[in-house]
């Protein structure tokens, strides 16, 4: 929607809201006309039903406003004595049009200060929590769960995350009309939890940081068409940004960058990006087997932790998918194993971004990664880099007619970026869809950075060895930080004890002086 519409719409509301209320206004004590100003009319209101007044401000917080209008609803019959369940569920089922009827029907009384009884409404109570719970999720921190294992080793499969939406500073929700705390499909029901229309302008509070290299980042994925994550129907989906799945990938290339890999290794202004000592990446090795030496397998793959599949392709030679440099020389020193080979993957492949290089997800670049006010020249060697962030991305309508490039009608060999790019990996670089395949994050996809892992569970243990699944090493974990994970879970439980001994005292000593 144009800013017009927008207005036209807000308009709409407030008469809608003033035909509804001004006899109730007057029935308060207040002006008639009070009822049609704009957001005085919220202030105005909020005094009435005797709440406070900067939950005007929460009319205007998207998302959070479907939750406040029945809230609002409901007290506003509230202070005109009409506090039955029946009452209460008229005024939602009827999105509020209830009113009217009470505002033009039926002689009521006002009821000024009615919170001063203490008679609270469920309903109301229960709402007003929902946007409490809204405000946190949306604006300060999600909960995120890991879903695949392209972190693996840095982050597995059964984390349980607290991003913060604060680092990289918070987006306001895009999509208007949607269900609170879920994302783009309704637990259980799997149904859609929103409605594309209508939609904001994109928003960005300042943030606490700037995206740096080799931070881990949760963004909706660019590419998303899936009707929903890990769906293979073939049903196609397009999807509001924020609604768009949810991936995380560890950050490698930054606004400006020209980024090359080269047998694997990244590259970042032809200099070797050297990674965090927690980032464990990931590559897949050939084995080679000598065939005498009795090996135990079994034993080893506990031992290094292997989760990613292993596979034999002959008599003498395993494939292992996934392994850190340092579970590659344990291997090497394993009696019986004659060489460990990781794979280098140099044939061309049209799946790498941007699909019309010679590149491989071992070998590829260099890219030049956009940056926000930049100028790059467009031709057909390079628009194939860019037509979809022109288009896609930044809402340009793009003709390419032999030679000639035309953007929004207009002939030209250059483009400039209305935002910043980031270039997104996995660490198991074998079993990670990321920026390889479908190129650049733009700014407005990222939704923001894990920050703390708060549970994990290993997936390939039954719950009926509920011990055993919890990995208890990382509980209370931090994401990012120097040296190795160290958990704080038996500080959280000493505190924990503590708290509990310290109000078990104070109740003591309060008996014996009673």
């Amino acid at each position: 929607m144009t800013l017009i519409q927008w207005f036209i719409f807000f308009l709409i509301i407030q008469v809608v809201h003033f035909l509804g209320t001004w006899k109730l206004y007057e029935k308060a004590g207040r002006k008639r006309w009070e009822a049609a100003i704009p957001v005085y009319n919220s202030i105005v209101l909020m005094k009435i039903i005797d709440r406070p007044t900067w939950w005007t401000v929460l009319l205007f917080v998207p998302i959070v406003n479907l939750i406040m209008f029945p809230v609002l609803w409901v007290e506003t019959l509230r202070a005109f004595g009409k506090k039955s369940e029946i009452d209460t569920a008229l005024a939602v089922l009827t999105l509020g049009f209830y009113i009217y009827y009470i505002n033009y029907t039926q002689d009521v009384t006002y009821i000024p200060s009615k919170n001063a009884v203490q008679n609270e409404n469920t309903v109301s109570s229960l709402l007003f929590a929902i946007v409490v719970a809204t405000l946190v999720h949306t604006y300060l921190i999600q909960p995120f769960t890991i879903p695949s294992s392209s972190l693996e080793k840095s982050l597995l499969i059964g984390d349980f995350l607290f991003v913060s939406k604060f680092h990289y500073g918070a987006r306001t929700p895009m999509t208007a009309v949607a269900a609170p705390m879920v994302h783009d499909s309704i637990p259980v029901a799997g149904v859609k939890s929103y409605s594309k229309w209508p939609q904001l302008p994109y928003f960005r509070f300042p943030g606490a940081q700037k995206i740096q290299r080799n931070d881990i980042v949760v963004f909706n994925w660019p590419a998303d068409t899936v009707y929903k994550f890990f769906d293979r129907s073939g049903r196609r989906a397009d999807k509001p940004i924020d609604k768009k799945s949810n991936y995380v990938k560890r950050c490698v290339g930054t606004p400006g960058d020209n980024l090359s890999i080269k047998d694997g290794v990244i590259f970042i202004d032809g200099k070797e990006l050297v990674l965090p000592e927690r980032s464990k990446v990931q590559y897949s090795y050939k084995v080679a087997i000598d065939g005498k030496t009795p090996i135990n397998f079994e034993y080893l793959l506990k031992e290094l932790n292997i989760t990613d599949p292993v596979g034999q392709i002959a008599s003498d030679t395993i494939i292992f998918s996934a392994l850190t440099s340092e579970s590659a020389a344990r291997l090497k020193n394993t009696p019986g194993i004659t060489s460990v080979t990781r794979t280098i993957d140099k044939s061309a492949d049209k799946r790498i971004f941007p699909h019309t290089q010679a590149w491989s997800q071992d070998n590829l670049g260099p890219v030049y990664i956009p940056e926000q006010g930049k100028t790059v020249t467009l031709n057909k060697e390079s628009l194939p880099f860019y037509k979809r962030l022109i288009t896609d991305y930044e809402g340009n309508d793009l003709k390419v007619n032999g030679d000639e490039i035309r953007i929004n009608g207009k002939v030209t060999n250059s483009y400039t970026f209305k935002q910043d790019y980031y270039w997104m990996m996995g660490d198991n670089r074998h079993n990670s869809e990321d920026s390889r395949y479908w190129g650049f994050v733009p700014a407005d996809h990222v939704v923001g950075k894990p920050v703390f892992i708060w549970m994990s569970l290993d997936q390939n243990i039954p719950w009926g060895k509920a011990i055993d699944k919890v990995r208890w090493e990382r509980l209370f974990t931090t994401v990012g930080g120097d040296g190795q994970p160290v958990s704080y879970f038996k500080y959280f439980v000493l505190a924990l004890l503590g708290y509990f001994g310290y109000s078990f005292y104070k109740k003591r000593q309060a008996k014996k002086k009673a």
